[in-house]
């Protein structure tokens, strides 16, 4: 199976930041140490192209991040400053995700090692999250002709928001998602199906 990663991208975050930017090399180097992904089954994820960010992403929010205009009150919202690293890394995380999505089409399964950013919405991102690679994904291989529908299955502890944004009212993409009721985002969008769960239990 093949796996994506893009961990050879470093961000340069301040000092004490929240965001463990380290835990996507680390994981990779546990899949490997205990056997579960091969070194052969493992491929550098390449920027994903500008075009592929339209189809999801609005000019005005794509074109801050590249031109690196996004403003101090965006910057907050994201979570990260703003640097040219960041967009690289960012880009190659929605290039793993759309590369790992042609990948499963043709072998039947295959995985992103830095996907998942489900809070970025069309015109802005917040929560960590920068582009919406599963957004992305779903769009260019429905621009291709290479699926008509799809179903997003999110089981992360804080609500697919800008996920289930992106898709509301789209008959063609079903929206799922499992999480914590009581934390981020605290003003929850409205996916196809939502299931919220009490604090502790499990």
């Amino acid at each position: 199976m093949r796996v994506f990663h893009c961990d050879k991208y470093l961000v340069p975050l301040p000092v004490g930041h929240r965001f463990p930017i380290g835990k996507y090399r680390m994981l990779r180097e546990i899949l490997e140490r205990d056997g579960l992904v091969r070194s052969t089954d493992l491929r550098e994820s390449q920027p994903i192209e500008i075009e592929s960010l339209l189809l999801v992403h609005t000019p005005a929010y794509v074109g801050s991040l590249v031109h690196g205009t996004l403003s101090d009150a965006d910057q907050r919202r994201l979570g990260f400053p703003w640097s040219a690293e960041l967009v690289l890394r960012s880009r190659s995380s929605a290039g793993g995700t759309l590369a790992a999505a042609f990948a499963a089409l043709e072998d039947g399964a295959a995985g992103n090692l830095a996907g998942g950013t489900h809070h970025a919405f069309a015109d802005h991102g917040e929560g960590y999250c920068t582009f919406n690679d599963h957004a992305i994904a779903i769009r260019t291989l429905q621009n291709e002709g290479r699926i008509r529908r799809a179903a997003v299955i999110d089981l992360d502890v804080h609500q697919g928001n800008g996920t289930a944004a992106i898709f509301a009212g789209d008959p063609d993409v079903f929206t799922f998602s499992m999480h914590g009721a009581k934390n981020f985002p605290f003003r929850k969008q409205r996916s196809s199906l939502d299931v919220e769960l009490a604090d502790g239990c499990g």
